[in-house]
């Protein structure tokens, strides 16, 4: 995904400031927009896992989905700030989140069980590209995406016990 750099005299000075080398951020960037359209995807999901929900386990899951995506769109925000604090800019049209996002559509899910299996598809997803994209980003980014595994780790953890029959 092509990755355009903010060109002012302030970013340049912040960025040889902050002390990482311009192909460094580069690259970090370019992996960022990547989950930035993963996490638009994700977020989209859950919304629609949030309004479709059906079932016995309606009352538990419908606000479970709805403080996930509030979670969701925090890091998007926290994304593209990354990216900008970086110099350069963040993705932000819907065409572009679909054209590369690896992350895909979740199709109509109603049925309780069908939606936690759903999410937590999505989550195993994000959780693998989280971890390619810190291997290849600068410290201070690292430590973002590693804070999001950590959230999205406990959260497939309690979906699998909430799914557990015994």
């Amino acid at each position: 995904m092509p990755t355009t750099a903010i060109k002012n005299e302030a970013v340049e000075r912040h960025a040889r400031a902050i002390g990482i080398d311009e192909s460094v951020r580069k690259t970090t960037c370019e992996a960022l927009n990547l989950i930035l359209a993963d996490y638009h995807i994700y977020y989209q999901n859950l919304r629609g896992l949030h309004w479709n929900i059906r079932g016995r386990l309606f009352f538990s899951l419908h606000p479970k989905f709805e403080e996930l995506y509030d979670e969701a769109a925090l890091h998007i925000d926290e994304i593209a700030e990354r990216i900008l604090s970086l110099g350069f800019m963040p993705t932000h049209s819907l065409k572009d989140y679909l054209q590369n996002a690896r992350l895909k559509e979740t199709p109509t899910v109603s049925q309780d069980s069908a939606a936690v299996l759903a999410l937590m598809d999505n989550i195993e997803k994000l959780i693998r590209y989280l971890r390619e994209t810190k291997e290849t980003v600068d410290a201070g980014t690292e430590d973002q995406l590693i804070g999001y595994l950590r959230a999205h780790e406990k959260t497939i953890w309690m979906f699998a016990a909430y799914l557990d029959k015994d």
